[in-house]
């Protein structure tokens, strides 16, 4: 018998040494892969709502011949008038009454016969949508399934406005019937992707609306995204601000709110999967609200923004009105169904609006929400930060700019120790407004410099304390704290251990100086 060889305590060692650094090497490799990944590319989408129900009949089936309104959301369905538990359209025509006096059924297979696909939209503000009043789950399930099969869709939209919106019953009925909805269509390898739809303000989500993502989040919808209705601003809009601007500070409000939302669901989902969670719904046009435009121009501005940003999905309120109104229409600040109320050229918001938004509305029905990951932040530097960098010590002054988080920040009133980032729901709660991320090669913006005699020049063996200002080199500096000795120079490398704050030029505006 051939004798067996020993390994040496030696070798033994040492080949645990080699396998936990190939270990460690693949461990970090796959780390590393772990952090960059995102979800699959999307094409995106634009599709218009068609009112159904509306005088006079809009021809959609038409429309699937047009190169850029090829996605269609249909609405809406609610709960008939005479049972609460049957869909209708309008609360005026259950399916099969649809299907007789809309030709509804044929209409949409002509549609799809030209190469269009629908998603249908349950709710709207006018009627009551299916949960409000169908308390019963089982049946509820059962007429978001009737719709479902009808018009073989694998897309919905859950338009939730006041009752809707605000009823907590409701709220918890409906995402738990669609959780399970859900669940049942994938265990039959169907799908289903459930959009839900909800009014916005500039300053992002109301509470109500934030509720809605969270019942939705916290039941197990997998939810296709949140689409906010870009409109009707009210007070929340300033003046002078375009519905552009307003449609986008809307946007990048939501984009914050929901990363916290999927946070708190114990979802952590990079910035570009978050983008891709969310559409845009715009009422084009003359708005509900007199003094409210959207406008041509603001159309292709948004456009510009969405693509650049990476929302998935855009829509219109709505296909039947992308017309000029003809010259017996009266009073063009009243809204009307079959136009928008501007001059305008026929389909001319659609052709803007769906720029590059060349999807189909059934791209993402299969897609599952997975925990995505980004590159490690990197720290904020000074001489690569266009403004100085935000510090818990410092006080900041309406309209100050801040650096934190490779993120630029907009004080909104004065305020010490809030950070930028704090991950509160509503835009109320914090000082800070987010203006957008850093720019690659930006640099810090020339610091303004006063004449001699506007503050004391800075002394070594001076005691300065709190609040006192200073000139160092021409530059205005404010103390944070009680100091002798610390240089103003040494806040350019450390601001966050320097008891110096160099005031900026938007400081100096609003009224520190003068």
């Amino acid at each position: 018998m051939e004798k067996k060889r020993r390994l040496s305590p030696f070798r033994v060692i040492l080949a645990i040494v080699i396998l936990a650094g190939i270990s460690s090497a693949i461990y970090w490799q796959w780390h590393r892969l772990q952090e960059t990944i995102v979800f699959e590319p999307v094409k995106p989408w634009f599709s218009p709502y068609v009112d159904v129900t509306a005088t006079p009949r809009y021809v959609f089936e038409q429309l699937g011949a047009t190169p850029n309104q090829k996605n269609l959301v249909l609405s809406f369905i609610v709960s008939s008038t005479t049972e609460a538990c049957i869909p209708s359209w309008g609360g005026v025509y259950p399916l099969d009454d649809a299907g007789r006096e809309l030709d509804l059924d044929r209409r949409i297979a002509r549609f799809r016969q030209l190469g269009g696909n629908i998603a249908v939209s349950f709710g709207g503000l006018l009627n009551d949508e299916l949960a409000l009043n169908c308390k019963d789950s089982g049946k509820l399930l059962n007429a978001y399934k009737q719709v479902i099969d009808r018009y073989d869709i694998d897309t919905i939209d859950i338009d939730l406005e006041g009752n809707g919106l605000t009823d907590a019953e409701a709220l918890k009925r409906r995402a738990s019937v669609l959780a399970e909805l859900q669940k049942v269509r994938r265990s039959e390898s169907k799908r289903l992707a459930v959009w839900l739809t909800l009014p916005v303000a500039t300053f992002g989500l109301t509470e109500d609306g934030t509720s809605a993502v969270s019942e939705m989040l916290v039941s197990g919808v997998d939810l296709a995204g949140v689409n906010v209705m870009t409109m009707d601003y009210g007070g929340s809009r300033e003046d002078g601000q375009t519905m552009q601007q307003a449609t986008e500070q809307a946007l990048i409000e939501t984009h914050r709110q929901i990363g916290i939302l999927y946070n708190q669901a114990g979802i952590n989902l990079s910035d570009a999967s978050l983008w891709v969670k969310i559409g845009a719904t715009v009422m084009i046009g003359q708005n509900d609200v007199v003094d409210e435009i959207f406008t041509l121009e603001d159309a292709a501005g948004l456009n510009e923004f969405t693509i650049s940003k990476g929302v998935a999905r855009m829509s219109m309120w709505s296909a039947n009105r992308d017309i000029q109104c003809g010259e017996n229409y009266v009073n063009i600040k009243v809204v009307s169904d079959s136009c928008s109320g501007i001059k305008q050229e026929k389909f001319g918001f659609a052709t803007l609006l769906s720029k590059e938004f060349n999807g189909d509305i059934t791209s993402n029905a299969s897609r599952v929400t997975t925990q995505s990951f980004e590159t490690k932040q990197q720290p904020d530097h000074p001489d690569e930060s266009p403004y100085q960098i935000w510090s818990r010590s410092a006080t900041f002054l309406e309209g100050t700019k801040v650096v934190w988080h490779q993120n630029v920040y907009q004080a909104k009133w004065w305020t010490r120790g809030d950070i930028p980032d704090n991950p509160v729901l509503q835009s109320w709660q914090t000082p800070w407004q987010l203006v957008g991320p850093v720019l690659p090669g930006e640099k810090p913006i020339p610091q303004p410099t006063l004449p001699a005699g506007t503050y004391p020049e800075w002394s070594g063996s001076t005691v300065y304390d709190e609040g006192q200002m200073v000139l160092f080199n021409g530059t205005p500096y404010e103390a944070k704290w009680w100091t002798q000795g610390d240089s103003p120079a040494a806040s350019t490398s450390n601001p966050d251990s320097s008891p110096w704050i160099i005031l900026t030029q938007e400081q100096i505006d609003f009224g520190v100086v003068y």
